[in-house]
């Protein structure tokens, strides 16, 4: 974990926080991820013809990883739907990095070593504190914190399908080209023949707010891709769920959700736990 590599991830991090609230933002869910999605997919064609073909091995992945993202929108509009931003975000994401920890060395032998393996049980302590936060005062909406976990359990499956599919490509760019050209056809598709006529009418006055979410989203992913090629899978997947900070902080100031101290602990325990991934990189 360079500090060239946390940069980026960091960068992420905002980016990705930032398409979320735009995705929450547009009232009709459907139409929020249809547009990001689409708008993806045109991204992703007008990068690949600059960007390296992915070699043949990442190819499985790839149209694995497609798959996985499609549940995975569909488990985030529920879960949008069903909770507040600050509640269902920070679930969503903060589930995910532990997952990725075991999953990373089970299938691509990475297992963390001491002074790593405490930085991300400190970040997802942290992470966790702002999920709990969330729910303060309230008796938990099962379906929705069931339907935020799932979203989790689809985050990791994905980061690590990409993390794997990424090194076998030869290229980030090229692999983000095509994994969006691939899988942003497919929610878009569905969209019209659920919505049939009507969906032209529905997506025009989300429309620029979902291409900047378009935007965002693939900004964000390509930088984590990268990230996945120069670091172990595990720590990018702690540091990279930093947005559920940037989430709770927009939430705030956006959708009036309230922040509060435990999330400032919260907070402090991922800064110390950032801090021993990069000493162990």
């Amino acid at each position: 974990m360079t500090p060239r590599v946390t940069s980026a991830v960091l960068l992420a991090a905002v980016a990705h926080a930032s398409w979320n609230a735009v995705a929450h933002r547009i009232p009709d869910k459907l139409v929020g991820f249809t547009l990001i999605s689409g708008g993806g997919m045109i991204i992703g064609l007008a990068m690949a013809p600059f960007t390296a073909f992915p070699a043949a091995g990442a190819w499985p992945y790839l149209f694995g990883s497609a798959a996985l993202h499609m549940a995975y929108y569909a488990l985030l509009m529920r879960s949008f739907r069903l909770g507040d931003f600050g509640q269902a975000y920070p679930i969503a994401r903060g589930s995910a990095p532990l997952v990725v920890t075991v999953l990373a060395a089970l299938l691509a032998h990475e297992v963390p070593d001491g002074w790593a393996a405490a930085g991300i049980a400190l970040s997802c302590a942290g992470l966790t504190g702002v999920a709990l936060w969330g729910l303060r005062g309230h008796r938990p909406d099962w379906a929705a914190v069931t339907a935020a976990l799932a979203t989790g359990l689809a985050i990791a499956a994905y980061t690590v399908v990409d993390g794997l599919g990424v090194r076998a490509s030869g290229s980030s760019l090229g692999y983000i080209a095509w994994l969006m050209a691939v899988q942003g056809g497919l929610l878009p598709a569905y969209a019209w023949l659920r919505r049939r006529g009507r969906t032209g009418a529905r997506l025009r006055p989300y429309a620029r707010l979902g291409l900047l979410g378009a935007a965002l989203s693939v900004g964000a992913y390509a930088l984590v891709l990268w990230a996945q090629t120069r670091a172990a899978l595990a720590p990018i997947a702690a540091l990279r769920e930093s947005s559920i900070l940037v989430g709770a902080a927009i939430g705030a100031v956006f959708f009036k959700e309230r922040f509060g101290a435990p999330r400032i602990a919260a907070a402090g325990l991922l800064v110390v736990g950032i801090g021993l991934m990069l000493h162990a990189g």
